[in-house]
């Protein structure tokens, strides 16, 4: 039986700020630090085989705190994949190589990109376009922001993702820790509990808060 476990990233310093986020690569704030820390205490007994984050700093820094916490003897390293950094980060070591926790960034688990509203203060743009519109682009399954991403939009790159590299992971028992955002994970959770568009409207994930599921012969448990 393979353990999945999904955490959105700590409080980043534009969570705190309010302020629309998207695809721009911000610092967790101290409280996120703090989130990420406790959710590593939380998690410190469990033996993670492969971690994966998207490659946007928060939810890199979330993995790594959390990992620091942890009580495996193994190093968690992260995977370069191309160019120098990968001939120039390999490992020599066969005793070391095996004793390493390959941590996998990828863009297919970033945030919902939300276009022309990133970097915009939420409430700030709420008294432009109305609480209406804004909640309907933050909440809706199929209305993307303005040159932006919708849930729909968000899924349809997770998801592959997710059935491609994790689920096969998952199936040889391995233990999975996934390190992402808000919308990247509603869409995943989507997948996995197999919500409808209208259930997922209500799915709320919170900060540094991480969710647990088991999968055994291709069935996941909550």
């Amino acid at each position: 039986m393979a353990q999945l476990i999904l955490i959105r990233h700590g409080q980043s310093v534009w969570n705190l700020k309010n302020v629309f986020t998207g695809w721009v690569d911000v610092p967790l704030s101290p409280n996120g630090v703090n989130e990420a820390t406790r959710a590593g205490k939380q998690l410190s007994t469990i033996k993670f085989d492969v971690v994966f984050t998207s490659v946007l700093v928060r939810a890199m820094e979330t993995a790594m705190l959390i990992m620091a916490q942890n009580k495996s003897e193994k190093t968690p390293v992260i995977i370069h994949s191309e160019g120098k950094m990968k001939e120039w980060t390999a490992i020599y070591s066969e005793e070391m190589q095996h004793n390493i926790i390959p941590v996998y960034r990828d863009w297919h688990l970033n945030e919902r990109y939300y276009g022309e509203l990133q970097g915009k203060n939420k409430a700030d743009t709420a008294k432009v376009y109305g609480e209406e519109q804004i909640h309907q682009w933050r909440r809706s399954y199929d209305v993307p922001p303005p040159k932006g991403e919708c849930l729909q939009d968000t899924a349809e790159r997770t998801i592959p993702f997710f059935k491609e590299k994790i689920i096969p992971l998952l199936e040889q028992g391995k233990n999975v820790l996934i390190s992402a955002h808000g919308n990247s994970l509603r869409s995943i959770v989507m997948h996995i509990e197999q919500l409808s568009k209208e259930e997922v409207l209500d799915l709320e994930i919170p900060t540094g808060k991480p969710l647990f599921y088991t999968m055994k012969d291709g069935i996941f448990e909550k």
